[in-house]
């Protein structure tokens, strides 16, 4: 007698197989535009939905959404403006929503996918939105502790890499690149971050100097020439979900938009 599957074990089979490394290999040639949108822990991470439910208006682009823990835990229900993590599967374009525990959710073995690789393999653009002040010290250290950090810490960032996918990035930067070794020009895949901290994290002095190392050392430069893969959408100032007035919020979430769709070249 055939045992009854349940609608959660369905549920989860189905997340499983969309969140796998072979359906990432399968996508990297379906003619779409790539973006990795992350969320980290910063309550700006109640824009999310937004931003991809404004982005949905473009057939043409598949989405894949990357949480820290901490970012999740803006996203459990708690109002009609912050929905569920497991609800971001059903908003428009989104092919996939990863968490920590996804990547070695199975026993690795030679030959399998590595996801945080496969991740930056499929990817066009990867954008952070918000970057949290945690999550930006880790990634200016070099920590790779979670699937998002992970992400950047293997990121391309002299464009030599996967040359061999079969795909030709778009949005990337060949200002200040090389040839590889077929003559081509290699091109950089962009990662935009939007810092969101409260003020006095904003201004204190070791933000300053994880902020030049994004902008000036790592950056793209402004125009594209500056030959690196970050660029940084500065905060606004506005009164704080703690309550304090000043800068450290993120940029508002549709001009966030409006970049991420200026960067992918993504027309209406």
């Amino acid at each position: 007698m055939l045992q009854s599957i349940s609608p959660l074990h369905d549920d989860h089979h189905e997340r499983s197989s969309r969140n796998s490394t072979a359906s990432l290999t399968a996508a990297l040639n379906d003619s779409k535009i790539h973006l990795l949108l992350a969320a980290s822990g910063s309550v700006a991470t109640i824009k999310l939905p937004l931003i991809i439910q404004k982005l949905s208006t473009h057939p043409n682009l598949s989405i894949r959404v990357l949480l820290t823990p901490s970012a999740s835990r803006f996203l459990a229900g708690q109002s009609a403006e912050q929905p569920t993590v497991s609800s971001l599967h059903a908003l428009p374009n989104v092919d996939g929503v990863y968490v920590d525990e996804d990547e070695w959710r199975e026993p690795w073995k030679r030959g399998n996918g590595i996801l945080h690789i496969e991740l930056r393999r499929w990817a066009d653009m990867l954008v952070i939105a918000p970057l949290s002040a945690n999550t930006m010290a880790k990634i200016v250290s070099g920590m790779a502790d979670g699937i998002l950090t992970s992400v950047v810490r293997a990121w391309d960032a002299r464009g030599e890499l996967d040359t061999d996918v079969g795909r030709d990035p778009v949005g990337a930067s060949t200002a200040g690149a090389e040839t590889n070794g077929h003559g081509a020009t290699k091109k950089i895949k962009r990662i935009i971050v939007a810092p969101a901290m409260n003020t006095a994290m904003w201004r204190h002095p070791i933000t300053t100097k994880q902020i030049k190392t994004l902008k000036q050392d790592w950056g793209v430069g402004r125009g594209g020439e500056g030959g690196g893969w970050f660029e940084v959408l500065d905060p606004q100032e506005k009164l704080l979900a703690c309550g304090d007035r000043g800068d450290g919020a993120m940029m508002e979430w549709t001009e966030v938009v409006k970049i991420i769709e200026d960067r992918l070249g993504l027309k209406l």
